[in-house]
């Protein structure tokens, strides 16, 4: 089609990838002040300490309730599977109040997604957020548009690090063979488990990814040039 350039493998033979599915906070989105202002207003509101943001950006990743269950852990405080569970929904209930209040895209982000639409890729979303909270942040960001298939946490049977997750989304965007584009350990763990070919963000927090350095995206328009077997 004119106008539109293919992305081929390196090799004969090689599938050629215009699938991408996204991972949220972290990837496209920087939302640990946001998610750092609701879980610590909820902790004080009980009496529980402060957890600084930089902290709180080293556990994201694997959904809110273990989020809630670690803060709870590093503060050395006894708590039933109930608790953990009240907190948790108070604290999904506080983040829904704001869904971005100080939380930013990072650089490019919406440009590139831009781009990687015009030349005819299939891009999905999955995140270990609840889906209603998930819809909201995209549609405040103003990237709802882009994506054909979003799947939150509670949209499927298990969430990340289970391969189903990953392989919901790619089945609402039609199958195929895909890649998936993330910033932590559970990220690189869901694709390796779903057979998904993995990219690395390079503004991913120290420590979260095995991928080294040099072979992350700098940005994420660099996947419209790259070769992906």
């Amino acid at each position: 089609m004119r106008g539109r350039r293919m992305i081929t493998g390196a090799n004969p033979g090689e599938p050629v990838i215009r699938t991408a599915i996204f991972d949220l906070d972290g990837t496209l989105l920087d939302s640990t002040p946001d998610i750092a202002h609701a879980v610590n207003r909820v902790f004080a509101r009980h009496g529980l300490d402060r957890t600084e943001p930089s902290l709180i950006a080293e556990m994201v990743g694997n959904g809110a309730q273990r989020l809630v269950g670690d803060l709870l852990i590093r503060q050395r405080i006894p708590a039933a599977p109930s608790d953990i569970d009240y907190l948790t929904a108070a604290y999904l209930e506080a983040y829904a109040e704001e869904p971005l209040r100080e939380g930013r895209l990072y650089p490019h982000v919406a440009e590139d997604l831009a781009r990687l639409q015009a030349l005819g890729w299939r891009l999905g979303v999955c995140t270990n957020k609840p889906q209603a909270l998930t819809l909201s942040i995209l549609e405040a960001t103003g990237l709802g548009s882009y994506f054909l298939a979003v799947r939150g946490a509670d949209s499927v049977p298990a969430r990340k690090p289970d391969p189903g997750h990953l392989l919901a989304v790619l089945e609402d965007l039609g199958g195929g063979t895909a890649l998936y584009v993330g910033d932590t350990e559970v990220d690189e763990a869901t694709a390796q488990a779903a057979g998904v070919a993995f990219r690395g963000v390079a503004w991913a927090a120290p420590g979260r990814l095995s991928v080294p350095e040099a072979a992350r995206l700098s940005r994420i328009a660099d996947l419209a040039a790259s070769s992906v077997a």
